[in-house]
């Protein structure tokens, strides 16, 4: 039985998506194996990209990638390539992944795709290069299912119109901080629009899907976590230095093994997002505060004044707060120097 998909919006850690893509070069032996990476490593969902070249792009198509490293110099050349599978390829997929006890998704890239993958998926993904897509978002509105949207090369105002169409009738929208450059170059990655679309969409989710080479440290992926990301997807591969439109700047399976432990460690010293004292720090409340004591001794029946008190530690009498409601209160009994007022010890 799969689990119950999460609330992103109160998750301590991000959803992490294994975007496997045409990673798998055609292969159903090398999906299934990228699927068993994933899991390993710490993934809790893998994604796969739908699409068939003569539905996406026209013959002359101009590309728009980094040409050394994948010297292809078409759309459509390219996406013929990789658009191998068909409807019983991901079907056999996602049970695949059902199996494996990690979620299936796929990004449809035409009307047909939605329709195939809608039973298979419990979410869905539009990429960046679909946000002005009126047909495909209507199509994946009508399924009303969570829907992430990535917003690489986009303007706030198509975003708005996008989440508007979606908003009809998806109740769940993550808006995915893109940079539609495959490699996205440092200096490019705007990781403080995580921020800002958090500000402009406040009834969305925040997400972050990534296109950066990555690093050892994995600083992109955790400061996109930190700033608010919710979700978070990155490429995915068995070897980064097959050749190919996306191998390069994936992460392989010690990578996201990496992150997934820098992650889990993060999370844990981030804890509650509320301000409040912890269980461990009664003691140290008690002890480590202050409370009112005699400045030096005193008869019964004397007046306190400032001068008498002075405020030390522990915290096991009146409060240094409270004062102001002891000035000009007569004492009980007799009193040392050096001790430690109690209410009872006032009348």
């Amino acid at each position: 039985m799969r689990k119950q998909l999460p609330d992103f919006s109160k998750l301590s850690k991000p959803y992490f998506i294994a975007e496997i893509g045409v990673n798998h070069d055609g292969s159903m032996q090398e999906a299934k194996k990228l699927i068993d990476a994933a899991k390993r490593s710490g993934a809790d969902a893998v994604k796969f990209q739908t699409y068939k070249a003569e539905k996406i792009a026209i013959k002359n198509s101009p590309y728009y990638w980094d040409i050394k490293k994948e010297k292809t110099k078409t759309q459509f050349a390219l996406f013929s390539k990789y658009d191998k599978f068909d409807s019983k390829h991901y079907k056999i997929l996602a049970s695949y992944c059902k199996k494996k006890n990690i979620e299936f998704l796929s990004t449809p890239f035409d009307l047909d795709a939605v329709n195939f993958l809608n039973p298979l998926v419990r979410m869905f993904k539009i990429s960046s290069s679909d946000i002005t897509n009126l047909p495909l978002l209507e199509a994946v509105a009508d399924k009303k299912k969570i829907v992430l949207l990535s917003t690489g090369a986009s303007s706030i105002t198509e975003i708005r119109q996008a989440v508007k169409i979606l908003s009809k009738k998806v109740k769940k929208i993550v808006l995915m901080h893109c940079i539609l450059n495959y490699p996205t170059i440092d200096q490019n990655a705007n990781l403080n629009m995580i921020k800002s679309l958090k500000n402009e969409f406040p009834q969305c989710i925040s997400g972050y899907s990534d296109h950066t080479l990555p690093k050892k440290n994995m600083q992109n992926l955790i400061t996109a976590f930190l700033f608010g990301a919710k979700v978070i997807e990155k490429h995915f591969t068995i070897n980064k230095k097959k050749k190919g439109n996306d191998h390069y700047h994936s992460l392989d399976e010690k990578d996201l093994k990496s992150y997934t432990e820098k992650i889990n460690s993060i999370s844990i010293t981030l804890g509650l997002s509320k301000k409040q004292f912890l269980n461990s720090e009664i003691k140290s409340r008690k002890y480590a505060r202050r409370s009112l004591v005699t400045n030096k001794a005193m008869q019964k029946g004397h007046k306190l004044k400032k001068s008498d008190l002075t405020c030390k530690r522990p915290a096991t009498g009146i409060s240094p707060m409270q004062i102001k409601k002891v000035l000009g209160k007569k004492i009980k009994k007799n009193l040392k120097e050096d001790v430690t007022i109690n209410w009872i010890d006032i009348k």
